[in-house]
């Protein structure tokens, strides 16, 4: 919702700011609203950032992240201002009340696929044992994933 580009700018500041440095990010691409599909399409945007966060450590700062740029959950996959998920944590498998990583839903959605590989496309699930190619290749999601040409 919003100014979507200006949205994903801002999290990046507050990551750098709250949670680590930014290594890499990807470009930012756009899709079509995955889930609840009666809404403005989505830009997403992969970022690689090092932090002496533990994992419930990070993903707390992340929805404060969300909090702090007027995130509201009223609506399953509604429309929101941004988004933060956590997709690898190092090499660690964990499932808590907090969060799952690897991310449970990754291998299904080539939002999220594609700009990672931009990022990490070599980078080997920890329990597929596949990299981040391979997924997006094996990838069943038809939505199309396009790459925003003015970041």
């Amino acid at each position: 919702m919003g100014d979507r580009m200006a949205n994903l700018k801002d999290a990046i500041n507050y990551i750098e700011l709250q949670v680590g440095n930014v290594q890499l990010l990807s470009s930012v691409y756009e899709t079509e609203a995955w889930g609840q599909t009666n809404q403005p399409n989505f830009f997403n945007q992969a970022l690689l950032v090092h932090t002496q966060l533990a994992s419930n450590e990070l993903m707390k700062k992340l929805l404060e992240i969300e909090n702090l740029m007027g995130r509201v959950r009223t609506v399953k996959m509604g429309p929101r201002t941004i988004d933060l998920d956590i997709i690898y944590f190092n090499n660690e498998v964990i499932t808590s009340s907090l969060i799952s990583i690897p991310h449970p839903k990754l291998t299904e959605r080539k939002f999220v696929l594609t700009p990672l590989v931009e990022i990490a496309p070599n980078y080997i699930h920890p329990i597929l044992n596949k990299s981040n190619t391979h997924l997006l290749k094996d990838c069943g999601d038809s939505l199309a994933v396009y790459k925003k040409t003015n970041n």
